[in-house]
This record gives C-alpha cells, sequence and structure tokens, in this order.
C-alpha cells in the first residue's frame, strides 16, 4: 500500500488517506502513517470508536438488529471475547471523568495534528459528547495503557469477515 501512496503522490499531491483507526485498530500504524507524514498526507480516521463498540461494548452486539452490517464483523461475533477491551477502556473513562467514546476519541486526536477522526453519529447527544472528547487529555502514560489494553490477543476477529476487502492486500501494480 505505501508504494501505492507515494506513485499516486508523485502524479498528483494527496491531501489526506482515509483509513479505519482505534484503540483496537492499529494496522496502519507501521508503514502507512509513517509514509504518510513522510509525504505530508493528513489521516482521516474512520470507526475511531471501534463501529460503536469501544462506547457500548457487548451491549452493542447483543443490541444489534437484523440488517445491520456489524453482525457480520468477527469482532462483534466475538463481542463476549472482546468485553474485557470494552471494560478496562471503561474503567479508565471513569477514572478520568468522560465517556468511553470520548476516551476512545482522545486517544485518536492524541494521535498528531495531521489526524482528523470522523466518528459516525446519528444522535445529536453522541454528537455533543464527541465534540467534549476534544478536551480530554492524555499523557503519554495513559496513552500507552489505552494502547495495552487492545494489545496481543486481547481483540478476537478482523475488522472484516474477509480481510483482503481492506487496504492490506490492495497495492496497485507497477505500471509496466
Amino acid at each position: 500500500m505505501c508504494s501505492t501512496i507515494r506513485r499516486a503522490h508523485a502524479v498528483h499531491p494527496i491531501t489526506a488517506i482515509h483509513a479505519e483507526w482505534s484503540i483496537w485498530s492499529r494496522d496502519l500504524e507501521d508503514e502507512i502513517v509513517p509514509t504518510c507524514r513522510e509525504l505530508g498526507i493528513g489521516i482521516v480516521s474512520y470507526s475511531p470508536i471501534g463501529r460503536g463498540f469501544l462506547a457500548s461494548g457487548p451491549k452493542l452486539a447483543e443490541s444489534l438488529t437484523e440488517g445491520d452490517l456489524r453482525m457480520g464483523h468477527p469482532r462483534f461475533q466475538n463481542a463476549e471475547h472482546n468485553k474485557t477491551v470494552f471494560e478496562r477502556v471503561n474503567e479508565m473513562a471513569t477514572r478520568k471523568g468522560c465517556t468511553p467514546a470520548q476516551l476512545a476519541l482522545a486517544w485518536v486526536h492524541h494521535q498528531g495534528t495531521d489526524v482528523v477522526p470522523i466518528p459516525g453519529t446519528t444522535k445529536l447527544e453522541n454528537l455533543n459528547q464527541n465534540i467534549e472528547a476534544l478536551s480530554v487529555k492524555l499523557t503519554p502514560a495513559e496513552m500507552a495503557e489505552l494502547e495495552s489494553f487492545a494489545s496481543g490477543d486481547a481483540v478476537m476477529g478482523g475488522r472484516y469477515a474477509y480481510m483482503q476487502s481492506t487496504w492490506i492486500n490492495s497495492d496497485t501494480p507497477l505500471s509496466s
């Protein structure tokens, strides 16, 4: 993927990429983020609250209705295992005096000024809470603590049923 970004940027400067980035979706950090930063490309982070899971945990997974695409996502199908991640985020949010969603958003905000999270919301109340996440300050130790919650095998299941549909396997071939 990084070679695709570099080739595209050489043809026409890229302003931003759009990628999933959250406490539990961090696979772009090794290559994509450094490449974007090297080239001056911003990052628009979608699903910064883990498609809602980091706000409500397994309660959300249990309440999904027919037709909700998250029902087919492996992380939601493994909600019982993944509830530990939510519980740890929730405990830290309580200590910080904010909601778990605000804490998850604050973590993304603290990734740098070149990162803009775009949480999806359908309720005005959630929008207002998302805005309040800007006031949540995190120390480097708290950032590391949050990152530890979803490290190793803490998160069960890929982001999608078929991970090949993500950027991981989407590098374009070199032109001849």
